[in-house]
């Protein structure tokens, strides 16, 4: 909730801050959301006073009579704008690469290289406390995944290393081999029974 919050305010800052049922609507979207959530009014009024207690989202002060929410990243934290955007996507979207944080907040700020974004996160490792974290790379990935801390440390178990995920890569090469000897010896005997064949109609000639 509070990544559509922030995606609000630096994507569309027209509609910004959001009524309660805009907020549903954001929260409930079907793009550019991990996990996909069906929340109901009362579940994200629960969040906003949740939010609230920790001094991140609050009322909006406005003339509109319908009440508007926004969230409260710069009183809290003073984040730049690189590191908002960094941290809205982990928030919409989960544990993700450099690679796909690069791509996916492009349309929030865009970053000249990975180079860029890696240092945005390690901005974010190296607060006190910290709001990012890089988790452990999983088997068969070749970069590793970062998450945000703001509704705390997850614990996350290791992943097993390459080496120890070998036997399943190495199941499926020995299928594979033993399939296409099998292919084979049954092409080698079709051959050798085209052979016999062509000798036996040979022979009517000799």
């Amino acid at each position: 909730m509070l990544g559509c919050l922030v995606e609000k305010d630096i994507t569309t800052p027209e509609y910004y801050p959001l009524s309660l049922n805009a907020l549903v609507h954001a929260c409930n979207q079907k793009s550019n959301r991990d996990p996909l959530m069906n929340l109901d009014e009362n579940a994200v009024r629960h969040a906003l006073r949740m939010l609230g207690e920790q001094m991140l989202a609050r009322s909006a002060s406005g003339d509109s009579r319908v009440a508007k929410y926004e969230h409260r990243l710069p009183d809290t934290f003073n984040f730049t704008r690189p590191e908002t955007a960094i941290l809205c996507e982990l928030l919409l979207r989960g544990p993700q690469t450099p690679g796909e944080l690069r791509s996916r907040a492009e349309r929030m700020h865009p970053f000249e290289d990975l180079s860029v974004v890696q240092s945005t996160l390690k901005h974010l490792m190296e607060r006190d406390p910290p709001l990012v974290k890089v988790l452990p790379r999983q088997a068969g990935n070749k970069e590793a995944r970062y998450m945000h801390l703001l509704s705390g440390d997850v614990e996350v178990r290791e992943a097993p290393l390459v080496k120890e995920a070998a036997p399943s890569g190495i199941s499926g090469e020995n299928e594979r081999i033993t399939r296409l000897e099998a292919e084979i010896s049954d092409l080698q005997k079709e051959v050798a029974d085209l052979k016999k064949q062509f000798a036996e109609f040979r022979k009517q000639f000799d």
